[in-house]
């Protein structure tokens, strides 16, 4: 069984907080319209989203991940896969999948719930990052061969 490091107060509240929040615009996203998108777009960016998410699972190998984004203790960092051209795929694969979401039956409160789930993300990898980086020292040499969530781009 993998173990995690101890977290502060405040290490805990950003690792569980942001996982909260993650998984409750999720489900409002989910909840508020179709979950199979109909148009051919809508079904592309949902297949890309899925594709992504279950590559990045098998790369990694279930056990050497975490759904808070605190590093395990004998986990291994991974830069092969879809790791290997960005940092996050899980993230962009949760990303992907509910753009599919929004984009289908899109209404202003849909885009907003999924802006501030890219914004929740983002102070989520921000967070994880600095862990990640105490925790490997190749890790600084990796951010700067990889890109956060688009490859090439961002």
């Amino acid at each position: 069984m993998l173990t995690v490091q101890r977290k502060s107060f405040w290490g805990r509240t950003i690792s569980y907080g942001t996982v909260f929040i993650q998984f409750l615009f999720l489900g409002i996203i989910a909840f508020t319209g179709p979950l199979i998108p109909q148009s051919p777009a809508g079904i592309l960016i949902l297949f890309m989203g899925v594709f992504l998410g279950l590559w990045a699972i098998l790369t990694m190998q279930i056990g050497n991940f975490n759904i808070v984004p605190d590093v395990p203790h004998n986990g291994k960092m991974v830069a092969r896969g879809p790791y290997k051209y960005i940092r996050h795929p899980m993230y962009s694969a949760v990303l992907l999948v509910a753009l599919s979401l929004v984009l289908n039956h899109f209404t202003l409160l849909r885009m907003i719930l999924w802006l501030v789930l890219l914004a929740d993300l983002i102070i989520k990898m921000t967070y994880e990052e600095k862990l990640l980086s105490k925790h490997y020292r190749e890790y600084s040499q990796y951010q700067q061969q990889t890109r956060k969530l688009i490859p090439f781009i961002y």
